[in-house]
């Protein structure tokens, strides 16, 4: 029978190794050719994130457990890397020390998925699985973030004479910016507001609307690999933020099943 830490394990690695890979090219295809240096940098992770997904070929759900401890080790210390250089480029925009398209909120963003992953290395390393009340409440407040991010992002990337997907993309971020500070409130409320019926409710209340943001966000993809909408957004780019979308959703799924469990 495979160890449930040993699948979770992989399943991370396999999710967030690609997404910090499109991250680092991302940041690369946003930096101007005087920033050299940088995108050599940003190359380099691209390498590195390429080999971690190479040797997790190697690995099943019947692998050893202290060989997946020692690759989520090995991969953690890539994830906390790629952490650094996203911060150190979000201090040099931020300082005026240089211009790129990158948005300093983009930057922020993506720093803090890299700072999660190798949390979520660290916990499972730790032989944390499943998941607890708080932690209900806190991946909720990380991702409604993430999602709301994307949705500025979108708005913002679209040409402006698309002017109905601006409008759709605008009235994402204020959907999700409303969740956001919702889920900051019953987080101040805790322990107290970690009841069956509350989590219950705001899980579910949360998933409707992320799936609506996928949908979205796919008919975007769509429209976009299609060349049938104005934007400057890579359709790699697209495809991202739509996974990112279904992950939330899974996690969802996840604490629900947990919840009913209990």
């Amino acid at each position: 029978m495979a160890n449930p830490i040993v699948e979770r394990s992989l399943d991370e690695i396999a999710f967030w190794s690609r997404i910090m890979k499109e991250h680092a090219l991302f940041l690369s295809l946003g930096f101007t050719y005087e920033q050299s240096q940088l995108i050599e940098e940003a190359r380099r992770f691209i390498s590195l994130f390429d080999r971690i997904e190479e040797k997790l070929a190697g690995f099943s759900v019947n692998s050893d457990l202290q060989q997946v401890q020692a690759f989520n080790s090995e991969v953690y210390q890539a994830a906390a890397a790629i952490w650094s250089y996203k911060r150190k480029v979000l201090g040099l925009t931020l300082n005026c020390e240089i211009r790129t398209n990158n948005f300093p909120l983009l930057v922020d963003h993506i720093s803090r998925e890299a700072a999660y992953f190798a949390n979520r290395l660290k916990e499972l390393n730790e032989g944390k699985l499943a998941p607890e009340p708080d932690t209900v409440i806190q991946e909720n407040v990380f991702f409604l973030k993430i999602m709301a991010d994307h949705a500025k992002f979108i708005g913002h990337l679209l040409d402006p004479s698309e002017r109905k997907l601006v409008e759709q993309a605008r009235e994402f971020s204020h959907d999700f910016d409303q969740l956001v500070f919702q889920a900051v409130d019953l987080s101040s409320m805790r322990p107290q507001s970690e009841t069956k019926p509350i989590l219950s409710q705001f899980l579910d209340q949360n998933k409707v609307s992320v799936a609506s943001l996928r949908d979205f966000k796919k008919t975007a993809r769509d429209l976009i690999e299609a060349c049938r909408i104005k934007s400057n957004i890579h359709p790699l780019l697209a495809d991202h933020t739509f996974r990112e979308a279904e992950r939330f959703i899974e996690i969802i799924n996840m604490f629900e099943v947990s919840l009913e469990s209990k």
